[in-house]
């Protein structure tokens, strides 16, 4: 198993050897580690980038969680840094699942599973934006009688956002198995 320590860890610098021009100098490229993984693997590390993915929103919501009973002085530097570091992890997770989507969909002539990785991708992005949303008008500077029934359907649309991850991640497990 090739957990995301383990990816970059094993990104190896190729460097072209006697093909670079005279006077020119040699480019260091990273090779990928997924080049020649399974199909199998690949989905795989979509899942352990799902479930990175999954904590950070626990870290996200455990720091707001923090924020909001730090109050009335509330402490904004440390849930700014606690958000500063959960952006972190969703912004690698993105680049490597869409790094996955576009192997999946060219080299592996998978379509079916990139479009898959294509939705979990774009649900993530759906999950993420209500979630700082709801965080938001959560603030005490924002919270409102009347906003009471907006946040609900905020909290509705995260539940439903999260179920239709899992019905993508089962979809993608299951047809990822017809592939092989």
């Amino acid at each position: 198993m090739i957990t995301a320590e383990a990816a970059s860890e094993s990104a190896v610098l190729a460097v072209p050897g006697d093909t670079a021009a005279p006077g020119v100098p040699e480019r260091e490229e990273l090779v990928w580690p997924w080049k020649d993984a399974p199909i199998r693997a690949l989905v795989q590390r979509i899942h352990q980038l799902q479930a990175e993915r999954a904590q950070a929103f626990r870290r996200l919501e455990e720091g707001h969680r923090q924020y909001l009973s730090s109050g009335p002085l509330y402490d904004f530097p440390r849930y700014r840094s606690t958000v500063h570091e959960v952006t972190q992890v969703f912004a690698a997770a993105s680049r490597e699942v869409l790094a996955l989507e576009a192997e999946l969909a060219g080299p592996r002539a998978q379509p079916l599973l990139a479009s898959h990785v294509r939705s979990l991708q774009q649900l993530e992005e759906t999950r993420l934006t209500t979630v700082a949303l709801l965080q938001l008008m959560g603030t005490p500077e924002l919270t409102g009688q009347e906003d009471s029934l907006q946040m609900h359907q905020l909290k509705m649309k995260v539940i439903k956002t999260m179920e239709a991850i899992s019905e993508v991640l089962q979809d993608l497990r299951f047809d990822a198995e017809s592939a092989e």
